[in-house]
């Protein structure tokens, strides 16, 4: 049945947050990790690949202050950059996943160099920053209510992985701690946003199938690790057993 009118914000909240259906702490790859049966490879290939999407986000949040004539809306979004960036002299978030690396036995430069990151993890990221880069504003940060299920994630894995995975060294666990307060700021900011916005019913089904693919991306990174840590099936497995794929941003 087609929607006639426009639903009421919280209507669309809820409608919004049933997307958590289809959010990657579901996906099987997660849910090994979640129970302990994770292999150390498949720990440390989801942080490596992960590494990638973290050092994309300020580029993404950047694109949006960009699109955004609201000094307002960009003094409270510019706080997102400076999460993972760091400032002050204070580490942010990229340095607290690097510190994460290091306590699954990755070594910085390795995380650095890119080299870990798959074809179809780097696909999917640069096809989110990209949309930020070519979106109305609005979209692009409402594009970021994943948030909305993020603190769950975090708190699993805070409440399941120093039990399962004894080997990780618990200062790597920063970041993960750092986040629960931070996501639940920019999801209250988000929302917002989302709410005032999607005003018609136009810009609400707009705004759900856009949540579905950012959802669409955090999946998609999880399948291309299972493909390559789980099945054993790397790109170009047919072919040779090296890393071939490119290891470098393009754009």
């Amino acid at each position: 049945m087609t929607q006639q009118h426009p639903l009421s914000p919280a209507e669309f909240e809820a409608a919004l947050r049933a997307k958590g259906a289809y959010y990657h702490i579901h996906h099987p790859y997660h849910i090994a990790m979640h129970n302990g049966e994770a292999t150390r490879e498949q720990i440390q290939g989801w942080v490596a690949n992960r590494f990638y999407y973290q050092t994309s986000i300020p580029i993404k949040d950047a694109a949006i202050m960009a699109n955004c004539p609201q000094p307002d809306v960009r003094r409270k979004w510019v706080q997102r950059i400076l999460d993972h960036d760091g400032y002050g002299g204070g580490e942010g978030g990229i340095e607290a996943w690097l510190r994460l690396g290091e306590a699954v036995g990755l070594q910085r430069e390795t995380l650095l160099s890119e080299e870990l990151v798959l074809p179809g993890v780097r696909f999917a990221v640069d096809a989110y920053v990209n949309f930020a880069r070519r979106a109305c504003w609005q979209e692009a940060a409402c594009s970021s209510l994943t948030e909305l299920f993020a603190p769950q994630i975090h708190q699993a894995r805070l409440d399941t992985w120093p039990q399962h995975y004894q080997w990780i060294e618990a200062e790597g666990y920063d970041y993960f701690r750092s986040r629960l307060g931070q996501a639940n700021r920019d999801v209250e900011h988000g929302l917002a946003l989302a709410l005032e916005y999607c005003d018609s019913v136009e810009k609400q089904q707009r705004m759900l199938e856009i949540l579905q693919f950012k959802l669409d991306i955090l999946w998609s990174m999880l399948d291309a690790m299972t493909m390559a840590y789980t099945l054993n099936r790397a790109p170009y497995h047919t072919v040779t057993d090296a890393r071939a794929w490119h290891t470098q941003r393009l754009v």
